[in-house]
């Protein structure tokens, strides 16, 4: 008899869109090499720590802004190749408060949203705007099949 485990490694981290009412977004110019690009600000989860209190603190870290009622708007989700579940929760908001400034993790700055794809977006970054701003789609699903990868949005 098979035993399946009901549990398994995971990595959880966040993203988060931050817009105002001018039609703005604000972007992170990541320099981590695993990573870099235009994105939005977000880091991991802390062990013990609520996902919605993490990019609440990562948006802090990251811009100086102080975010609220950050809205959970999707997921993305792929296996590591040690066979861990990395999952991203993708929230946005458009409540901050405080006074913009970059970090180590890169220059952040305001755009407006319709010049976004004008710039050198991270690897798959698109996919994930594409959930963040879609009514009927709220997961990135990447999955394995034989020697490729491919992705699908659920």
């Amino acid at each position: 008899m098979i035993s399946l485990s009901r549990s398994e490694q995971a990595i959880f981290t966040n993203m988060c869109m931050i817009y105002d009412s001018t039609g703005q977004i604000l972007v992170q110019d990541r320099v981590k090499s695993d990573w870099s690009g235009i994105t939005f600000p977000g880091g991991h989860v802390q062990q013990a720590e609520s996902f919605t209190t993490s990019v609440i603190r990562e948006v802090y870290e990251e811009t100086g802004l102080t975010i609220s009622s950050p809205t959970l708007c999707g997921i993305k989700q792929f296996q590591t190749s040690a066979g861990e579940r990395y999952v991203v929760f993708l929230y946005k908001t458009n409540e901050f408060t405080g006074e913009l400034q970059s970090s180590r993790e890169g220059k952040v700055f305001w755009i407006k949203k319709e010049n976004l794809f004008d710039y050198q977006l991270a690897h798959d970054f698109e996919k994930m705007v594409h959930i963040f701003e879609s009514e009927d789609d709220s997961e990135l699903y990447y999955y394995q099949d034989g020697e490729h990868s491919y992705s699908k949005f659920l």
